[in-house]
């Protein structure tokens, strides 16, 4: 029987809002039209508010960056999925008349180029790229009105900009060594010098900077286990605690900053239990208010305009898909800017979920998302689906997911964990799956089934593994080491060797993945142990393998050759690849075919007669 995902996968969305220079107008991200590409709508309320198409690219613009004193943004694309980001300008998109213009920055079709900052005028930016070797990410400046870019500076590493100075004479530059380390340096771009500040400090990660006259802030858990604002000192290295993420009715982890021009207000995002809570800060007095009217559910993206009197954000959660609201600062009220359509589909028939933890072997409770289907369960219980997560620095959040909702209306319950290595929990938590710990969170996993198996209204026989990325090591690996609880199992874009996986994902990524999952020169025989690959004959479970051809992350070899041990085996799978996609499938006709597969296996694997 076919599956009608199709109307799920028409629902739309909106992201990444910018505000226009004047105010007028909202630039943001949307698939109104299939691929995301970039519109803008009218902000001020009365005003006509049919969206204007900026962009009509091929292929997904995945980032929207706003210069902050000039009407124009920086859209970010690549071809195919390949992750060779290049570089377009919009120009005059703040303009009611709906005139504009857009124009190609970036020319070499075989680097990354990624964003870092714009000038205060808006007429220069500076990003990283690694055109030399492919690997070491350099910096350079791209003048716009000379339409010309140059080198600043050779560096090593995975580079990422963190911001400009207010005085244009420094770069901040983060060094990503792995998920939980970010080195820090200062470039001074007279000298072409740079200098170490985090040189002897505690491993920390940092980001969202935002280097304004009053100081250097950030997010960073340098000085509290959950991610906190601080104030950098530029010249010392120094971090001052701003705000302490425990000083809240409710404790989370702080996610999102935002400064204002002029460095007196902000903005952030408290993460508590996956749920976006939204407060205004005077930075001057510390002051801190949250906003109210806002339904709960995850907010992705917050900027301010340029005068800071509004702030944009996208906000969604499970019955909400996500659409862009505008905060006015002064009076904390809100208002939606823009109605994504739902495809018809009722806002009623969406399922919220119930957060509920469960405990694992060694006692911790895992935190976890439970959906339940709002028809009553069959006689013999709902099948279910156990979702993983990607990363393995992910979290799983009450945000809209199309997936869920489609097979939560099919009948089956989820259950999503966010086992040992999740973000959004602390530091502890996100470090307790990392190297010769990798194996504790699959058994979490194990745990999360005895949990499914527990409850009256899940038939205990039909439960199904779904993973992407990571996640899709986490299926394998669930699928080889724990193969009778699972009636069967999906696996997108999954690692299923450890080995060939360091050996051939993006040669700048190697570095970054080793320090997290173990390098090949320190710990060859534990990758070679934990990977799926050698244990295929286990697997049971019938198996759903999909992949895209341009994969630079999980290269396709990762799925060719754990389809192919377990057909030597034996084994039930099914394996579809899609040529134009890379680690996440954009084109909307592979959405549909891709999700209507995975529909399709499940109804003829864990569906049973009359159920």
């Amino acid at each position: 029987m076919m599956s009608n995902f199709a109307r799920y996968l028409n629902v739309r969305s909106a992201l990444a809002p910018a505000i226009a220079p004047d105010g007028q107008r909202v630039a943001l991200l949307s698939d109104i039209t299939v691929n995301f590409q970039v519109w803008s709508v009218a902000a001020t309320a009365g005003q006509p508010n049919w969206p204007q198409q900026l962009t009509f690219f091929d292929d997904k613009v995945w980032e929207l960056y706003p210069a902050p004193a000039a009407p124009h943004l920086l859209a970010v694309s690549d071809v195919a999925g390949n992750e060779l980001q290049q570089f377009y300008l919009i120009s005059n998109y703040g303009s009611d008349s709906g005139g504009h213009d857009v124009r190609r920055l970036t020319h070499n079709e075989e680097a990354i180029h990624r964003f870092g900052a714009w000038s205060s005028d808006g007429h220069q930016l500076v990003y990283t790229c690694n055109a030399r070797n492919k690997v070491d990410f350099d910096i350079y400046l791209l003048d716009l009105d000379r339409d010309e870019s140059r080198l600043i500076a050779q560096t090593s590493g995975n580079r990422i900009m963190g911001d400009w100075s207010p005085d244009q004479q420094s770069l901040l530059l983060i060094d990503s060594l792995g998920s939980l380390q970010d080195e820090l340096y200062l470039l001074d771009l007279a000298t072409g010098r740079e200098r170490h500040l985090t040189a002897g400090r505690p491993p920390a990660r940092y980001h969202h900077f935002y280097w304004a006259e009053s100081g250097l802030y950030c997010l960073s858990d340098r000085l509290h286990d959950r991610q906190a604002i601080c104030r950098l000192d530029a010249a010392s290295g120094e971090l001052t605690l701003i705000v302490d993420p425990d000083h809240h009715p409710t404790p989370g982890e702080i996610e999102l900053l935002a400064v204002a021009p002029g460095g007196r207000q902000a903005a952030y995002g408290l993460n508590v239990g996956g749920y976006s809570h939204l407060y205004l800060l005077r930075l001057d007095s510390g002051e801190k208010q949250a906003v109210s009217g806002l339904p709960a559910g995850v907010i992705k993206t917050i900027r301010f305009g340029s005068n800071g009197s509004q702030l944009a954000l996208d906000l969604q959660s499970p019955n909400r898909n996500p659409d862009i609201w505008l905060v006015d600062v002064v009076t904390g009220g809100c208002r939606q800017v823009t109605y994504s359509n739902r495809a018809g589909i009722p806002q009623a028939s969406f399922s919220l979920p119930q957060l509920i933890h469960y405990p694992t072997f060694d006692g911790l409770e895992i935190p976890a998302l439970y959906y339940r289907p709002q028809a009553e369960p069959p006689a013999a219980g709902y099948p279910a689906i156990l979702y993983v997560h990607g990363g393995p620095l992910d979290q799983t959040r009450p945000d809209f997911d199309v997936r869920f909702q489609y097979f939560l209306s099919q009948g089956y319950a989820i259950l999503a964990p966010n086992v040992r290595g999740s973000a959004g929990y602390g530091r502890h938590y996100a470090a307790l799956d990392e190297v010769e710990r990798r194996m504790d969170s699959v058994t979490d996993l194990k745990h999360a089934v005895l949990w499914l198996q527990g409850r009256p209204e899940i038939d205990a026989g039909r439960i199904a593994i779904y993973g992407r990325s990571y996640g899709g090591f986490m299926v394998l690996a669930a699928l080889t080491e724990y193969p009778d609880l699972f009636a069967a199992g999906i696996d997108v874009v999954g690692i299923s060797n450890w080995v060939s996986f360091l050996e051939r994902t993006s040669p700048w990524r190697r570095a970054h993945r080793e320090q997290e999952y173990g390098s090949l020169a320190h710990h060859r025989d534990f990758l070679e142990r934990i990977s799926p690959i050698h244990k295929a004959g286990r697997i049971k479970a019938p198996l759903l393998v999909l992949a895209g051809d341009n994969d630079p992350r999980v290269p396709l070899y990762e799925s060719q050759q754990v389809v192919d041990r377990v057909r030597e085996a034996g084994g039930a799978v099914e394996f579809i690849h899609y040529a134009d996609e890379g680690h996440k499938f954009s084109k909307l006709p592979n959405r549909i075919d891709s999700f209507t597969q995975m529909a399709d296996f499940l109804e003829k694997y864990l569906k049973s007669p009359g159920s």
